[in-house]
């Protein structure tokens, strides 16, 4: 049988009834009731014939449990070829479905993604507008393989194709190759005035890619799943924010005085500023300065810290510490570290000037701790989500169930569980029992 002369054909065979002729009916008008009904649903089959076949009826002979008579076919119903669905302009609901699809499967493997959009420039006219759309997925279609699904990133304003499977080519030669075949469909499809409409972007994601490896910056196009959880949410994160306002501004008010006492120590005790600025990255890598109460020697190495983290983000550090009982994934011996810094760090009062943070909207009460940027650069691929789902805070599901004693991938487990499961009722939960874990925890360092 020639390849080219084979197709596939689908055929579904529905509500194949297998009756029993053996039915009692009462002399007196009761209902008449069957001892034996039931109804079978065969499996679709797939069967590979010559194209020049003429299949004209599909018959299945089912043996009557009861009789051993042939069932009677009712229906036949001929499916669609699963293929052909994903050859058209799929809808944006489904498009983006497959998108995060195929990013999970990326941070997972060495393999690349790249998503490329196509949209028109604000200004056009609307009528103009669809007519350069259509343009627009006549070249989507001619510049993309059979396997590379194509649909509407955002309905009827921009279109996407997403790439997988691309090799071992580098970024840029990537981006060079898939931009030239669609800018020539373009040019194919499109009059010159409409291709001067149209913006054209492309992104790459992998753990090893360019735009990904290193850059601190994630790339929110990969992650409409978020955006969407956060509109559905709406309500309640603006709830959320006002917690975090009244919360902030309570906690500084409250504490006003432990700030003066807390300061006046550091002067005293080692010379330096009284609040320590470090830059941390907030919600898709945005930076901002994260404040402290001082707890270090100043103009200390902060390669001592680099090294650890890179062991404990790697899995390599055993958390084997003399003198604690059970694993610590924390420096407990930190020379850098200042006698008052020591008692700040037990307490967790070089975290109170957080409260500003919070109040500028950088930070929230509750929400995973901001990491450092080199501290992220270690980071596999999965635990760079800690940093995108959610808004950093002060306290967390790490800081109330294990902090220093629990593993760097059980943190990021912890973190991303708040970030999937999160809700004010959690939240409040996680609030409520952090004074408990500051007072009486013993893995604070």
């Amino acid at each position: 049988m020639e390849p080219n002369r084979e197709v596939n054909l689908r055929w579904n065979l529905n509500a194949v009834e297998v009756s029993s002729p053996e039915v009692s009916a009462h002399s007196n008008g009761k209902e008449t009731r069957p001892n034996l009904v039931s109804t079978v649903s065969a499996v679709s089959t797939e069967r590979t014939v010559p194209a020049d076949a003429k299949l004209t009826a599909v018959k299945s002979k089912v043996s009557s449990v009861a009789t051993g008579k042939p069932a009677r076919v009712i229906s036949k119903t001929p499916l669609v070829d699963p293929s052909d669905w994903t050859q058209g302009i799929l809808s944006e609901d489904v498009f983006l479905g497959i998108l995060c699809l195929e990013r999970k499967r990326a941070e997972r493997s060495p393999k690349k993604l790249c998503l490329l959009l196509i949209e028109v420039q604000d200004g056009a006219e609307e009528v103009r507008k669809r007519q350069i759309l259509k343009g627009a997925v006549k070249a989507a279609n001619a510049a993309r393989r059979e396997t590379d699904p194509a649909g509407w990133y955002d309905h009827n304003e921009v279109l996407g194709i997403i790439f997988t499977e691309l090799g071992t080519l580098d970024d840029t030669a990537t981006s060079n190759t898939l931009l030239g075949k669609i800018h020539q469909a373009l040019i194919t499809h499109l009059s010159a005035e409409e291709y001067d409409l149209v913006r054209v972007s492309i992104h790459i994601f992998a753990c090893d890619s360019d735009q990904q490896g290193r850059n601190i910056s994630g790339n929110p196009t990969f992650y409409p799943d978020l955006f969407h959880r956060h509109e559905s949410k709406k309500t309640s994160l603006l709830i959320k924010r006002a917690m975090d306002i009244v919360g902030s501004v309570g906690a500084l008010i409250l504490f006003a005085p432990l700030f003066l006492v807390i300061a006046i120590a550091i002067k005293l005790s080692s010379k330096g500023p009284v609040l320590f600025k470090q830059e941390r990255l907030g919600t898709f890598g945005k930076t901002f300065m994260c404040l402290k109460f001082r707890s270090m020697y100043a103009n200390n190495d902060l390669k001592i810290h680099q090294e650890f983290m890179k062991r404990v983000i790697s899995g390599a550090a055993d958390g084997k510490v003399d003198g604690t009982n059970g694993p610590v994934y924390k420096m407990t011996h930190d020379p850098r570290i200042t006698k008052i810094g020591r008692i700040l760090r037990r307490t967790s009062f070089d975290e109170l000037p957080q409260f500003f943070n919070v109040l500028k909207g950088e930070m929230s009460l509750v929400g995973p701790r901001p990491p450092l940027a080199y501290e992220y650069e270690e980071y596999d691929v999965w635990h760079r989500r800690r940093v995108l789902e959610a808004k950093p805070g002060i306290t967390g599901l790490w800081q109330v169930k294990g902090r220093s004693r629990v593993r760097f991938d059980d943190m990021v487990r912890l973190d991303l569980q708040y970030a999937r499961g999160w809700s004010l009722w959690l939240d409040l939960q996680i609030l409520f029992a952090t004074p408990r874990a500051v007072v009486f925890g013993d893995d604070a360092y």
